[in-house]
Protein backbone atom coordinates (compact mmCIF):
# COMPACT_ATOMS: atom_id res chain seq x y z
CA UNK A 1 0.00 0.00 0.00
CA UNK A 2 2.99 2.35 0.99
CA UNK A 3 4.32 2.11 -3.10
CA UNK A 4 0.70 3.20 -3.78
CA UNK A 5 0.42 5.80 -2.12
CA UNK A 6 3.62 6.96 -3.13
CA UNK A 7 2.75 6.49 -7.09
CA UNK A 8 -0.09 8.89 -6.36
CA UNK A 9 1.88 11.16 -4.26
CA UNK A 10 4.95 11.58 -6.49
CA UNK A 11 2.60 12.19 -9.79
CA UNK A 12 1.38 14.91 -8.03
CA UNK A 13 5.08 16.20 -6.49
CA UNK A 14 6.51 15.94 -10.30
CA UNK A 15 3.57 18.54 -11.61
CA UNK A 16 4.59 20.77 -8.45
CA UNK A 17 8.13 20.52 -8.77
CA UNK A 18 7.96 21.43 -12.34
CA UNK A 19 6.51 25.31 -11.36
CA UNK A 20 7.65 25.05 -8.08
CA UNK A 21 9.45 28.53 -8.39
CA UNK A 22 6.13 30.42 -9.53
CA UNK A 23 4.22 28.41 -6.76
CA UNK A 24 6.51 29.84 -4.13
CA UNK A 25 6.44 33.29 -5.38
CA UNK A 26 2.16 33.41 -5.89
CA UNK A 27 2.32 32.02 -1.89
CA UNK A 28 4.60 34.83 -0.96
CA UNK A 29 1.20 37.43 -1.67
CA UNK A 30 -1.60 36.84 0.22
CA UNK A 31 0.32 36.63 3.91
CA UNK A 32 2.77 39.81 2.77
CA UNK A 33 -0.81 41.55 2.46
CA UNK A 34 -1.59 40.20 6.05
CA UNK A 35 1.61 40.83 7.60
CA UNK A 36 1.59 44.52 5.85
CA UNK A 37 -2.32 45.43 7.12
CA UNK A 38 -2.21 43.76 10.40
CA UNK A 39 0.99 43.65 11.58
CA UNK A 40 2.64 47.06 10.48
CA UNK A 41 -0.51 48.74 10.11
CA UNK A 42 -3.25 47.81 12.37
CA UNK A 43 -1.35 45.78 14.70
CA UNK A 44 1.65 48.28 15.14
CA UNK A 45 0.29 49.73 18.05
CA UNK A 46 -1.92 46.75 19.84
CA UNK A 47 -1.06 44.62 22.39
CA UNK A 48 -2.24 40.90 23.29
CA UNK A 49 -1.80 38.38 26.23
CA UNK A 50 0.60 37.31 23.99
CA UNK A 51 2.79 40.15 23.23
CA UNK A 52 2.00 41.90 20.53
CA UNK A 53 -0.63 41.64 18.10
CA UNK A 54 1.88 40.54 15.38
CA UNK A 55 3.37 37.54 17.11
CA UNK A 56 -0.33 36.97 17.95
CA UNK A 57 -1.38 36.75 14.21
CA UNK A 58 0.85 34.75 12.73
CA UNK A 59 -0.26 31.84 13.54
CA UNK A 60 -3.45 32.36 12.82
CA UNK A 61 -2.37 33.14 9.14
CA UNK A 62 -0.62 30.16 8.95
CA UNK A 63 -3.72 28.07 10.36
CA UNK A 64 -5.94 30.16 7.89
CA UNK A 65 -2.95 29.82 4.78
CA UNK A 66 -2.88 26.19 5.26
CA UNK A 67 -6.34 25.44 5.37
CA UNK A 68 -6.98 27.29 1.83
CA UNK A 69 -3.94 25.96 0.18
CA UNK A 70 -4.47 22.05 1.30
CA UNK A 71 -8.40 22.60 0.80
CA UNK A 72 -7.84 23.85 -2.63
CA UNK A 73 -4.93 21.62 -4.01
CA UNK A 74 -6.82 18.65 -3.80
CA UNK A 75 -10.55 19.78 -4.29
CA UNK A 76 -10.04 21.49 -7.41
CA UNK A 77 -8.11 19.32 -9.45
CA UNK A 78 -10.26 16.18 -8.15
CA UNK A 79 -13.21 18.38 -8.98
CA UNK A 80 -12.25 18.75 -12.53
CA UNK A 81 -10.98 15.54 -13.34
CA UNK A 82 -14.35 13.92 -12.26
CA UNK A 83 -16.46 16.33 -14.03
CA UNK A 84 -14.33 18.08 -16.65
CA UNK A 85 -11.42 16.00 -17.73
CA UNK A 86 -12.72 12.97 -17.14
CA UNK A 87 -9.34 11.31 -15.91
CA UNK A 88 -10.85 10.38 -12.14
CA UNK A 89 -11.69 7.00 -13.70
CA UNK A 90 -8.05 6.43 -15.08
CA UNK A 91 -7.13 6.19 -11.66
CA UNK A 92 -9.74 3.90 -10.31
CA UNK A 93 -9.11 1.46 -13.12
CA UNK A 94 -5.72 1.48 -11.50
CA UNK A 95 -4.38 -1.62 -10.12
CA UNK A 96 -4.66 0.79 -6.78
CA UNK A 97 -6.49 0.87 -4.13
CA UNK A 98 -9.40 3.16 -3.17
CA UNK A 99 -7.35 4.29 0.08
CA UNK A 100 -4.00 4.46 -1.76
CA UNK A 101 -5.41 7.03 -3.99
CA UNK A 102 -6.90 8.82 -1.62
CA UNK A 103 -4.25 9.31 1.07
CA UNK A 104 -1.62 9.94 -1.82
CA UNK A 105 -3.99 12.70 -2.93
CA UNK A 106 -4.17 14.08 0.56
CA UNK A 107 -0.71 13.42 1.25
CA UNK A 108 0.06 16.10 -1.91
CA UNK A 109 -2.45 18.52 -0.83
CA UNK A 110 -0.24 18.61 2.78
CA UNK A 111 3.09 19.17 0.78
CA UNK A 112 1.67 22.09 -0.41
CA UNK A 113 0.18 23.48 2.56
CA UNK A 114 3.01 23.11 4.39
CA UNK A 115 5.46 24.62 1.74
CA UNK A 116 3.01 27.81 1.92
CA UNK A 117 3.46 27.96 5.89
CA UNK A 118 7.42 27.81 5.55
CA UNK A 119 6.79 30.73 3.25
CA UNK A 120 4.58 32.40 5.63
CA UNK A 121 7.13 31.90 8.60
CA UNK A 122 10.09 32.76 6.98
CA UNK A 123 8.58 36.02 5.96
CA UNK A 124 6.91 36.37 9.32
CA UNK A 125 10.58 36.65 10.83
CA UNK A 126 11.66 39.06 8.28
CA UNK A 127 8.87 40.96 9.85
CA UNK A 128 9.97 40.67 13.03
CA UNK A 129 7.18 38.05 14.75
CA UNK A 130 8.57 35.78 17.35
CA UNK A 131 7.76 32.32 16.88
CA UNK A 132 9.00 29.24 17.89
CA UNK A 133 8.30 26.25 15.76
CA UNK A 134 8.46 22.70 17.66
CA UNK A 135 7.66 19.41 17.30
CA UNK A 136 3.90 19.75 18.67
CA UNK A 137 4.12 22.93 16.00
CA UNK A 138 4.80 21.34 13.40
CA UNK A 139 2.39 18.28 14.33
CA UNK A 140 -0.55 20.42 14.50
CA UNK A 141 0.62 22.19 11.34
CA UNK A 142 0.23 19.18 9.47
CA UNK A 143 -2.40 17.91 10.91
CA UNK A 144 -4.42 21.01 9.58
CA UNK A 145 -3.24 20.40 6.45
CA UNK A 146 -4.24 16.58 6.53
CA UNK A 147 -7.52 17.54 7.71
CA UNK A 148 -8.44 20.42 4.83
CA UNK A 149 -7.05 18.64 2.48
CA UNK A 150 -9.40 15.59 3.26
CA UNK A 151 -12.49 17.58 3.35
CA UNK A 152 -11.09 19.15 -0.23
CA UNK A 153 -11.40 15.58 -1.64
CA UNK A 154 -15.04 15.10 0.36
CA UNK A 155 -15.98 18.23 -1.12
CA UNK A 156 -14.81 17.46 -4.73
CA UNK A 157 -17.21 14.51 -4.64
CA UNK A 158 -20.27 15.86 -3.39
CA UNK A 159 -19.82 19.03 -5.51
CA UNK A 160 -21.13 18.77 -9.34
CA UNK A 161 -19.82 22.09 -10.76
CA UNK A 162 -17.24 24.11 -10.72
CA UNK A 163 -19.82 26.80 -9.49
CA UNK A 164 -21.00 24.84 -6.51
CA UNK A 165 -17.09 24.44 -5.49
CA UNK A 166 -16.51 28.12 -5.17
CA UNK A 167 -20.04 28.10 -2.94
CA UNK A 168 -18.47 25.73 -0.84
CA UNK A 169 -15.27 28.08 -0.04
CA UNK A 170 -17.59 30.87 0.03
CA UNK A 171 -19.93 29.52 2.60
CA UNK A 172 -17.82 26.97 4.81
CA UNK A 173 -14.02 27.72 4.39
CA UNK A 174 -14.57 31.60 4.41
CA UNK A 175 -16.65 32.10 7.37
CA UNK A 176 -13.87 29.91 9.11
CA UNK A 177 -11.45 32.01 7.72
CA UNK A 178 -12.23 34.97 9.76
CA UNK A 179 -13.74 33.36 13.00
CA UNK A 180 -12.13 30.43 14.05
CA UNK A 181 -9.42 32.77 16.15
CA UNK A 182 -7.53 33.61 13.17
CA UNK A 183 -7.77 37.24 13.62
CA UNK A 184 -9.11 37.57 17.19
CA UNK A 185 -9.95 35.39 20.39
CA UNK A 186 -13.02 33.27 19.93
CA UNK A 187 -14.11 34.37 23.67
CA UNK A 188 -15.18 37.75 22.39
CA UNK A 189 -17.88 36.29 20.45
CA UNK A 190 -21.30 35.90 21.71
CA UNK A 191 -21.42 33.06 23.56
CA UNK A 192 -24.22 30.98 21.00
CA UNK A 193 -21.53 31.65 18.35
CA UNK A 194 -18.33 30.66 20.65
CA UNK A 195 -19.97 27.41 21.21
CA UNK A 196 -20.22 26.62 17.56
CA UNK A 197 -17.19 27.77 16.09
CA UNK A 198 -15.34 26.06 19.19
CA UNK A 199 -16.58 22.84 17.34
CA UNK A 200 -14.66 23.47 14.12
CA UNK A 201 -11.20 22.08 12.81
CA UNK A 202 -9.41 25.32 12.00
CA UNK A 203 -10.12 27.01 15.44
CA UNK A 204 -8.02 24.13 17.44
CA UNK A 205 -5.69 24.23 14.65
CA UNK A 206 -5.29 28.12 15.67
CA UNK A 207 -5.29 27.20 18.81
CA UNK A 208 -2.56 24.26 19.03
CA UNK A 209 -0.17 26.79 16.35
CA UNK A 210 -0.47 29.70 18.95
CA UNK A 211 0.62 28.14 21.61
CA UNK A 212 3.12 25.84 20.54
CA UNK A 213 4.54 28.29 18.50
CA UNK A 214 4.72 30.69 21.63
CA UNK A 215 6.19 28.01 23.71
CA UNK A 216 3.46 27.36 25.55
CA UNK A 217 1.58 24.06 26.59
CA UNK A 218 -0.09 23.02 23.51
CA UNK A 219 -4.06 22.02 24.24
CA UNK A 220 -3.81 18.49 23.84
CA UNK A 221 -8.04 18.39 23.35
CA UNK A 222 -6.98 20.54 19.83
CA UNK A 223 -4.92 17.88 18.38
CA UNK A 224 -7.38 15.17 19.26
CA UNK A 225 -9.70 17.22 17.49
CA UNK A 226 -7.65 17.51 14.17
CA UNK A 227 -7.19 13.21 14.43
CA UNK A 228 -10.78 12.86 15.04
CA UNK A 229 -11.06 15.49 11.94
CA UNK A 230 -8.50 14.03 9.70
CA UNK A 231 -9.84 10.33 10.54
CA UNK A 232 -13.69 11.35 9.58
CA UNK A 233 -13.11 13.23 6.24
CA UNK A 234 -10.52 10.32 5.15
CA UNK A 235 -13.16 7.64 5.90
CA UNK A 236 -15.92 9.82 4.15
CA UNK A 237 -13.60 10.39 1.12
CA UNK A 238 -12.58 6.61 0.95
CA UNK A 239 -16.44 5.12 0.59
CA UNK A 240 -16.91 8.26 -1.39
CA UNK A 241 -14.65 6.57 -3.81
CA UNK A 242 -15.82 3.29 -3.66
CA UNK A 243 -19.09 4.44 -4.75
CA UNK A 244 -17.68 5.92 -7.82
CA UNK A 245 -15.28 2.72 -8.38
CA UNK A 246 -18.07 0.47 -7.48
Amino acid sequence: MIGQVWTVFWRDWIVLRRRLGRYILARMISPILYLVAFGWGLGRNIKTSHGSYLDFIVPGIIALNSMTISFNAVGTPVNMSRLYHKTLEEYLLAPISVGSYVLGKVLAGVLRGLISSAVIIILAYLFGAHLWPNGWFLLALFLNCAVFAALGLVAAMMMNSHEEMSNFNTYVLTPMSFLCATFFSANQLPAFLHWGIEMLPLTHASYALRQSGMGGKVPIVSIIVLVSYFGLFLGIGICQMKQVRE
